[in-house]
């Protein structure tokens, strides 16, 4: 994999895989101390552009091992582990987007189906900012059964949908999923199925709804503000 970006080159190097290579223009390797340290071979923007296919490669782009996967149900051995699934969200840019909130706000991981989704790609990895070389995201055979594993384990699930209950009602001690639908389509009827209560955020504009990035960033962050007073919500 190709990995382009300030960025997610430099998260790439103090990650969990390996970086074969970096290239980098003179100009990229004088502006930051990390670079020269990784020995780049030199290269010209137009290089770097063809070798990352992207323009959007801020003169550097790294040759890196494959993304390694993590296995979805370690992301639940913390008892107040909270993990966000996205049921086919298909932009790579929303994934990565979504990965940068929840690696951000100390999330045990990310989970997404194994069919008819976006996967850590470049691209990805550039949205992220290099999120996703420290935060675990697991692949998942069918995300439905997945929930229903995850709530024998004793989390509660919460599906974000229009029509939902406040997002400050639920309790969120403890096991918490949180899963987020497609662009456009939701979350899918089993899915949706799946979860124990469903929550929406208030919306007080003309605008129906959220990109998933921003539903995601504000919900995490919601629910983790709740976690800080949940001991004055109840018993």
């Amino acid at each position: 994999m190709i990995v382009y970006g300030r960025n997610p080159v430099y998260e790439a190097l103090r990650g969990r895989r390996e970086v074969k290579q970096v290239w980098a223009t003179e100009a990229a390797v004088r502006a930051s101390d990390w670079l020269a340290d990784a020995g780049p071979a030199l290269a010209s923007a137009h290089e770097i552009e063809g070798i990352s296919g992207s323009a959007d490669h801020q003169g550097v782009c790294a040759e890196t091992g494959p993304y390694p996967y993590a296995e979805a149900d370690s992301l639940l051995d913390d008892p107040d582990s909270l993990v966000v699934c996205l049921d086919e969200v298909q932009d790579p840019q929303n994934l990565g987007a979504v990965c940068r909130v929840a690696e951000s706000a100390g999330a045990a991981g990310v989970v997404i189906p194994q069919r008819r989704a976006a996967e850590v790609t470049p691209a990805a990895c550039k949205a992220s900012a290099g999120a996703v070389e420290h935060l675990p995201v697991a692949r998942v055979r069918n995300l439905a059964d997945w929930l229903a594993d995850a709530k024998r384990r004793d989390a509660w699930v919460y599906g974000a949908a229009t029509g939902g209950v406040s997002y400050t009602e639920p309790d969120y001690r403890g096991r918490v999923v949180l899963v987020l639908g497609s662009e456009g389509r939701g979350l899918r009827p089993r899915v949706e199925a799946g979860c124990d209560a469903l929550v929406s955020l208030p919306q007080r504009g003309r605008v129906g709804s959220l990109n998933v990035s921003a539903a995601a960033a504000a919900l995490v962050y919601g629910i983790l503000q709740l976690r800080e007073v949940g001991v004055d919500r109840g018993p």
